[in-house]
């Protein structure tokens, strides 16, 4: 009788686990069933702007839906830069602050700031693109961004990125309230893989007399290696899909100018500004063939990172 009940139950453990096992494995094929469906509806809705314009769409930086004229080059450039100069602003605070949340920071003061971080994390996009037009962008024209073009312009090669009118809004502007709003993503990242790392590791490390630079270098990066690379695209990503902020801030203008301080624009925020008045088909495909390129631009970033850590995975593995 114990034995038929034990048998009983084993099946009965077996059945569960089958269920588990299929419901993940559908939940994994949803994703990919998603992802393409998404694909397949970009290319579909694009497809009369990539027959119209083929690979022209791509190197033009006209943009005139009066005239059926349509070119990306602008919008790419404006989301490589934003986000490019976002990344280069944020990643090293992150960095700080994770350090100084795991290695530095005095024990009580912890937990207050790892909520801080995790509730700045939580502030719409819309609130930092508010503060950024109304209260940033005002003190940057009017008292930093002068400066900068009165001691910077006058510099052979890096002059030319600090001219520009006094508006406060731009590229800089955009990149730099991109930067604030993915420091906590990163930052946040940072700290949870920090605090994996064993302590023995960390204590053996500073009974040989290693300091806490040293530690943090040789020690805790090579062992998070991993997830501090998937903060960082974590931050990409949001920053490259970022809308109403960019929106904001960024000038809306069809151009290209090397200056950090001309106004511009994004694949996203001309979707923001386009989408919902587009009346002519060509005009609509356009702006479909827009969010293609910004979803190959994700992938491509995506595959690069896990490159990168296979190949850091080789080299430690030598």
């Amino acid at each position: 009788m114990a034995g038929h009940n034990l048998q009983t139950q084993l099946a009965k453990q077996k059945r569960w686990d089958a269920v588990f096992v299929n419901t993940t494995k559908a939940a994994a094929v949803l994703v990919l069933l998603s992802l393409g469906a998404i694909l397949v509806s970009l290319i579909v809705g694009a497809w009369p702007s990539m027959q119209t314009f083929g690979f022209d769409f791509y190197t033009s930086n006209n943009w005139d839906p009066v005239a059926g004229e349509y070119g990306a080059l602008a919008p790419i450039y404006g989301t490589v830069m934003t986000s490019i100069m976002a990344i280069v602003i944020a990643v090293p605070i992150s960095f700080g602050i994770a350090i100084f949340l795991t290695e530095l920071c005095p024990t009580f003061l912890k937990k207050p700031l790892g909520i801080a971080i995790e509730l700045l994390a939580g502030i719409p996009s819309i609130i930092y693109g508010m503060w950024g037009l109304f209260v940033f962008a005002p003190f940057f024209g009017n008292n930093i961004q002068p400066w900068l073009t009165e001691h910077l312009g006058d510099l052979p090669m890096i002059g030319k990125l600090f001219v520009g009118a006094p508006m406060g809004i731009g590229l800089f502007t955009a990149a730099l309230v991109l930067a604030i709003m993915i420091i906590p993503f990163i930052a946040a990242t940072m700290r949870d893989v920090f605090s994996v790392v064993p302590n023995l590791l960390k204590e053996s490390a500073y009974g040989m007399g290693a300091t806490t630079w040293e530690v943090m270098f040789k020690i805790i990066l090579p062992y998070t290696k991993g997830g501090v690379v998937g903060g960082v695209i974590l931050g990409l990503g949001r920053a490259l899909g970022e809308t109403m902020a960019v929106t904001f801030l960024i000038g809306n203008t069809f151009n290209i100018n090397p200056s950090m301080f001309a106004s511009g624009v994004s694949i996203t925020s001309a979707l923001a500004n386009e989408f919902a008045e587009a009346s002519d088909p060509l005009h609509l495909a356009s702006l479909l063939h827009l969010g293609l390129i910004l979803f190959m631009i994700t992938f491509v970033v995506l595959s690069i990172s896990r490159l990168m850590l296979r190949n850091m995975d080789k080299r430690a593995g030598h």
